[in-house]
């Protein structure tokens, strides 16, 4: 355990409303009814094969933006620099399904479907509260690819809670030596258990827009945070050392409650 004195705080709360586009920074979020953030991942796209249609299959999601009203009841798409000149369209958000997965599938040339669910679509089903990361480890992060500014490295590994006050890593306390083990803590008013760091996937090596790869992207950061890690890390937990940010689980009796930014955070 880190004995340096700290001052976690919630410096950011990132939502993405729509699963594989464009996030959206909001200063406060309730906890919805399935554990994760309120309308965080709340639309996914599916293929007529049942599978999600995301950065992990197809680099051509990353040329969709997506903007979204302040209070998130429209959401516009677009395809900037699409040669087809695909039309920028704004739909409902979130009931506008129909008319979102026509425009989806016009871009794709393929059938896509938009399904809404309230509970948002998590890519882990057991620990589907907030993913949590500290801004020291994203500037760590940026750091090792000097040419990626903060904000891209967000866009990059699309976590959803920002904590700020801490060391690089830090998130690292927020899980236990055993998979069975849960650390308990508190964001605000909010009770949240941690759960495993993040195995991440073949998107964080890709440009957020332009889905160009960085060559070596994985081994050159597994390889720096296996030579990084932190005197409080639980490193049993580390199969591999591609991971970064905590996965939490939150529980029913959370839902409703409010995240706001500054919120301290703090271990049980």
């Amino acid at each position: 355990m880190n004995t340096s004195p700290v001052s976690p705080r919630l410096a950011l709360i990132q939502l993405h409303p729509i699963k594989a586009l464009d996030a959206v920074l909001v200063d406060e979020s309730r906890i919805g009814p399935g554990g994760g953030l309120e309308f965080d991942r709340v639309w996914a796209l599916y293929s007529v094969d049942g599978q999600w249609v995301n950065g992990k299959r197809t680099t051509a999601i990353h040329a969709i933006r997506a903007a979204y009203a302040r209070d998130l009841s429209s959401v516009t798409l677009s395809v900037p620099a699409d040669s087809r000149k695909i039309p920028v369209k704004t739909f409902a958000f979130p009931g506008d399904t129909d008319a979102a997965a026509q425009w989806f599938s016009y871009f794709f040339a393929q059938p896509v479907t938009v399904r809404y669910s309230p509970e948002g679509f998590p890519d882990d089903s057991i620990a589907n509260g907030p993913t949590i990361v500290s801004t020291a480890s994203l500037h760590a992060v940026c750091e090792l690819f000097p040419r990626m500014p903060v904000h891209e490295a967000r866009s990059r590994f699309r976590t959803t809670l920002e904590i700020d006050g801490v060391p690089a890593f830090w998130e690292d306390q927020l899980f236990g030596e055993e998979e069975r083990s849960a650390v308990r803590f508190r964001i605000g008013e909010v009770h949240l258990e941690g759960s495993n760091p993040c195995a991440r996937c073949a998107v964080p090596p890709r440009d957020p827009r332009k889905g160009e790869i960085i060559p070596g992207f994985q081994k050159k950061y597994s390889d720096f945070r296996r030579a990084n890690i932190p005197s409080w890390t639980p490193e049993a937990r580390f199969d591999h050392y591609y991971r970064l940010a905590t996965n939490t689980r939150v529980a029913p009796t959370q839902s409703g409650r409010i995240l706001r930014l500054g919120d301290p955070v703090v271990l049980l």
